[in-house]
């Protein structure tokens, strides 16, 4: 299933994407893809419902998930990313977190924080967690715990990261709009990692970041169980798993967003997002 939230900011309505393009309202079985949602099977109660003749609903298009307990990240993820951003490969996962509330649907603007000049964008494949994880004997039993995959834009601004963090990340990582989510949650059924997706971004129709979840350094399996001997991670947190390299800190001339800009960005099989730049 493709599961996706449709409306207003703050009003949306929960839905699955059919087959033939259609979002249908599934708020007569369930009230949102909340953690309660996820926690309860609500992927298995769609599944096992006829929503052929659920009604057809229209609108912006916002993240797939309500608002998260935590968006947790991993950084320095692709070893060319590493390289590019003049870092250490990380010999375990690096993780950060970014303010839950930053997280909007895959076509609102992204916003430049007031007096910010090194706004940067991260493709990356997101995966939102079905069970609770903690202390996972395996990386194989990690899988069993996924409720699917969504694409994530981690947009950052470096300076507030870099200079302005004190050596954490989150004041660059956390600005309102920086975690741009969607189309859908594609649940792990409809989801092959096998030989790796590839990921893409563009900024005003050039292309700068391209790569392969194949690439990275540690995958999705090994970083959920590695993160669950740390944390618990809950049903209905989001795990953005690292961009490959193409950022604008890269560059040889830094190619940093501006009010204006637009970026296009996609991940195989989970659909593409687009997103103006304005300012805050």
């Amino acid at each position: 299933m493709k599961l996706a939230r449709i409306g207003k900011r703050g009003s949306e309505v929960p839905a699955v994407l059919d087959r033939d393009g259609v979002h249908r309202d599934v708020s007569s079985l369930v009230s949102d893809f909340t953690p309660e949602f996820f926690a309860g099977d609500g992927n298995e109660r769609l599944r096992s419902s006829d929503l052929s003749a659920l009604p057809a609903v229209e609108g912006r298009i916002g993240a797939p998930i309500a608002r998260p307990s935590l968006i947790l990240c991993v950084g320095l993820n692709y070893v060319d990313h590493a390289n590019e951003s003049s870092m250490k490969v990380p010999e375990e996962p690096i993780l950060f977190t970014k303010a839950p509330n930053c997280l909007v649907g895959p076509y609102d603007e992204v916003l430049t924080p007031r007096g910010a000049t090194t706004v940067d964008y991260e493709v990356e494949l997101a995966v939102v967690i079905g069970r609770q994880c903690r202390y996972l004997e395996s990386p194989e039993q990690a899988m069993e715990h996924l409720a699917g995959f969504t694409i994530a834009n981690d947009v950052s601004e470096r300076t507030f990261q870099l200079e302005r963090g004190g050596g954490q990340w989150i004041k660059g990582k956390s600005c309102e709009t920086f975690n741009p989510c969607g189309p859908y949650l594609a649940t792990t059924d409809e989801v092959n990692l096998d030989g790796g997706l590839d990921l893409w971004l563009d900024v005003n129709g050039e292309r700068r970041q391209t790569g392969s979840t194949h690439d990275m350094i540690f995958d999705i399996a090994t970083v959920i169980h590695h993160v669950s001997h740390f944390m618990v991670l809950e049903p209905g947190d989001l795990v953005n798993t690292g961009t490959p390299p193409g950022v604008a800190m890269g560059m040889a001339e830094p190619g940093y967003l501006s009010p204006g800009d637009v970026m296009t960005l996609g991940i195989t099989g989970l659909g593409e997002q687009r997103q103006e730049v304005a300012s805050a």
